[in-house]
């Protein structure tokens, strides 16, 4: 279940909202600009490959591509058995920003965006069937958890797709993690 939880300052404490009613969660994160949404949500076969993924999906990649004016998607996989797992989410936990907005849709499993707006963090518990859009040049840093389970849709303007730009802040090490329930 999709969770958000606001936090007051750069350290945590106790959260200012807690809540995992989706249309608390909607109105909070466009009040600070960063957009949600829930997609129906579609059967993936065991294994699905990527091309079996767009084609589930394939009217909500088309609004994407042809509506909202992205120029390409792809899909990533994370496993528990991963190879690289440890290092991405090392990468993933650094607070950053992109030159271009950052587009995910969960297809399946679980991710937890955290994001620095002004003087408050926001802690977004993405689920299947969420789609997190956040804004070019918005710190943030995103959580996997120790083993990753999920398949996400990503949309890009820049055809090279995930760069990080590195704020070289420390913030992300004093927030939580996401950790097997």
């Amino acid at each position: 279940m999709s969770r958000l939880e606001c936090f007051a300052g750069q350290r945590p404490g106790q959260p200012l909202l807690s809540t995992a009613d989706g249309v608390v969660i909607e109105q909070t994160l466009r009040e600070a600009g960063i957009r949600f949404e829930r997609w129906p949500t579609r059967a993936l076969p065991v294994a699905a490959t990527p091309e079996q993924v767009l084609e589930t999906y394939r009217e909500e990649v088309a609004h994407w591509l042809e509506g909202e004016g992205y120029q390409t998607v792809d899909v990533v996989a994370m496993t528990p058995d991963h190879p690289k797992r440890v290092e991405l989410r090392q990468s993933f936990l650094r607070e950053h920003t992109h030159s271009e907005d950052e587009i995910r849709f969960f297809a399946a499993g679980q991710g937890l965006f955290a994001l620095r707006i002004g003087d408050r963090v926001l802690e977004v518990l993405c689920t299947r069937g969420d789609l997190i859009a956040v804004p070019a040049g918005t710190p943030h840093w995103f959580d996997m958890g120790p083993s990753p389970d999920f398949v996400a849709l990503r949309f890009f303007n820049d055809s090279r797709g995930w760069i990080a730009h590195y704020t070289g802040s420390d913030i992300a090490d004093h927030f939580s993690r996401l950790e097997p329930s």
